[in-house]
């Protein structure tokens, strides 16, 4: 009996310990947890002379690069997948077919980027932001973090740890400002503790006449019912609208997390499996009259990660897309098909005319 009381008593030692850890550990995250201000100036790191824009015709360029860590081989746990990130030999690999491309593409007059990490357990503790500076030397740049958090438990055999990561646009003239802007809403405590903090990056450039350029990098809102994409997306346009109707030319580029709208997967041609994205369709009639959404229907920009990428089975749509401004003419955009190589998102390039 009396064994047996030491043994109840020894469970109850172990469990209230692990209780108590659990509470200190939300404790400790809450008390840190990133609480980004609704508005906030960033930095513009290397500035350049050129401080106003010196042509109408413009090249762009909008990458979720998916901090290098989900590239061909790979699937991911949040996605019904098993994998937290690849081995070190598999990151590397991913991380310089990314500055590969990213080399290849220094022409561009803008590139946006999401899911760029600046120190994460996921990419090996690399500063992606720093290196990708460093390379592409010859823009200035900004970074706006989404996502900063110092230990994240999942999955809890092998736990995600500390991930900082954010949104990174180049530009080959320096802006005159640059604002991260905080998306509304996220999810109920504790999760929202776990997860991303959603912004968009503004920067805002001197154009013709007294007209600004102002170009938006974003990553909407995923894993949730609709309720937040809903939300953000009248913040969005809110903001927008009232950019236009000040006169200015207005891009918002990056990843939306749903489909544009007109979507058909039918159009896919590239061979993949293209279906509807289950975020679910921007309505036809979201913006005003002029306002121009600029995809390329025939190659998807996305993969499903529940499983590696195989082209003829992998779930695809197109979730990484532009919307222009009634005055700015698209002349091209192009979904570059890299098969999902380094990234679960392909590259989109785009070049336009401001009127």
């Amino acid at each position: 009996m009396k064994a047996l009381q030491m043994f109840f008593s020894l469970v109850a030692i172990i469990f209230g310990l692990i209780t108590f850890l659990v509470v200190l550990g939300l404790l400790l995250v809450t008390i840190f947890d990133f609480k980004p201000a609704p508005k906030k100036r960033i930095e513009i790191e290397n500035p350049l002379p050129s401080v106003k824009l010196q042509s109408n015709t413009l090249q762009l360029m909008s990458w979720n690069i998916g901090y290098c860590g989900l590239g061909k081989e790979m699937d991911f746990f949040y996605d019904a997948g098993k994998m937290v990130r690849p081995d070190q030999a598999s990151y590397e690999k991913y991380f310089s077919k990314v500055r590969d491309f990213l080399d290849q593409n220094k022409s561009l007059d803008f590139i946006l980027l999401q899911e760029v990490d600046a120190f994460s357990k996921r990419s090996y503790r690399n500063n992606q932001v720093g290196l990708l500076a460093n390379d592409l030397n010859q823009f200035c740049h900004s970074f706006a973090k989404n996502y900063d958090v110092p230990f994240v438990p999942l999955p809890p055999n092998n736990p995600m740890g500390r991930v900082k990561s954010g949104l990174l646009s180049f530009a080959k003239t320096t802006p005159f400002e640059a604002e991260r802007i905080s998306f509304p809403g996220n999810f109920a405590w504790p999760k929202s503790l776990f997860m991303l903090d959603r912004c968009f990056l503004v920067q805002r450039f001197k154009s013709f006449g007294n007209k600004d350029l102002v170009l938006i990098n974003t990553h909407n809102s995923a894993f949730d019912d609709g309720q937040l994409r809903r939300r953000q997306l009248e913040v969005l346009k809110k903001f927008v609208l009232n950019e236009y109707d000040n006169g200015n030319y207005v891009i918002v580029g990056g990843d939306w997390n749903q489909n544009p709208p007109g979507y058909m997967p039918e159009e896919i041609t590239s061979g993949n499996l293209a279906t509807i994205n289950d975020q679910g369709n921007i309505p036809v009639d979201f913006m005003p009259s002029g306002w121009t959404w600029a995809y390329d229907p025939k190659n998807p920009t996305n993969r499903s990660v529940e499983f590696a990428y195989k082209p003829l089975s992998t779930q695809t749509s197109i979730i990484d897309f532009f919307l222009l401004s009634p005055n700015i003419k698209l002349n091209k955009v192009n979904c570059i098909n890299l098969d999902f190589e380094a990234s679960d998102h392909n590259p989109v390039l785009m070049n336009i005319n401001l009127k």
